[in-house]
């Protein structure tokens, strides 16, 4: 990748940065496609968060930055705009730089799950779902399975509160699907996802008692390491199909990309 004067910047801002797989799996695509520009981590703690993202205001070259934790929720208050899908969430994974450099934030973990289950060949239009988690990725995709035709959405959390709250937050939004708050139980429903961090370690207990899936379901993940979790081992073991983290995270950094204006047309 031969970078110039001309080269577009794009950033990923979080803290910690080092086991970010953006910038290698970006950098990667806009240089297949001989796209003029790279992706570079930027490692800012939250003392430091307002004075990096006005420095993305002045940085005449810079197209925008993926923002990931612990800054998606604090970012908003140092931006112009927001999306509609960003302020439904209450969060921002993404920030596009226009060419004034004024900052727009939007948040894509929803769009980018469901595109990931597309392109597999999964549908959400017509199904009964199961969610499990209520933060910040499962409220995003609380929204886009919504918007993409779902008929019932159940969700659950470990603190009932944040799970009657995402779903009065639907109901606010004028989204026309039938939520409600409810337990960890696979039954009746045909996709179950998790977007808990349940998962990300070997000894963490699975998001729902596996007893409850049945060989018809779909079970997804939104976890990326490991590539198999204890939910979706056991999900097969049950005859389930199941569909892992990865694709969520390659559907939404081009997503995210295209948003900041720099198209790398699926390569």
């Amino acid at each position: 990748m031969a970078i110039s004067g001309a080269t577009r910047l794009l950033f990923v801002i979080g803290d910690p940065i080092a086991h970010a797989s953006a910038p290698g799996l970006i950098n990667s695509k806009l240089d297949s496609a001989g796209i003029d520009a790279v992706m570079v981590p930027l490692h800012v703690p939250a003392s430091g968060l307002s004075a990096a993202i006005a420095a993305l205001r002045r940085i005449q070259n810079c197209a925008g930055a993926i923002i990931t934790m612990p800054h998606k929720i604090r970012v908003i208050e140092h931006l112009d705009s927001l999306t509609d899908a960003a302020g439904q969430v209450g969060a921002v994974n993404v920030v596009r730089r226009e060419p004034d450099g004024r900052l727009v934030g939007t948040m894509l973990d929803g769009e980018g799950f469901v595109a990931g289950l597309e392109r597999a060949g999964h549908r959400i239009a017509g199904t009964r779902v199961l969610l499990l988690g209520a933060g910040g990725a499962a409220s995003a995709i609380a929204f886009a399975v919504a918007r993409h035709g779902a008929i019932h959405l159940t969700i659950h959390n470990r603190t009932p509160t944040r799970a009657t709250d995402l779903v009065a937050r639907l109901r606010d939004a004028g989204e026309r699907i039938s939520a409600c708050a409810g337990a960890a139980v696979a039954t009746n429903h045909d996709v179950v996802i998790n977007a808990t961090p349940l998962g990300m370690t070997a000894d963490d207990a699975p998001p729902l008692d596996p007893k409850s899936l049945e060989p018809h379901m779909l079970a997804a993940e939104v976890i990326t390491t490991p590539e198999r979790t204890t939910f979706l081992a056991q999900a097969a073991q049950r005859g389930c199909t199941v569909h892992p983290g990865r694709p969520m995270l390659v559907a939404q950094l081009e997503l995210m990309v295209e948003f900041m204006g720099v198209g790398i047309d699926g390569q």
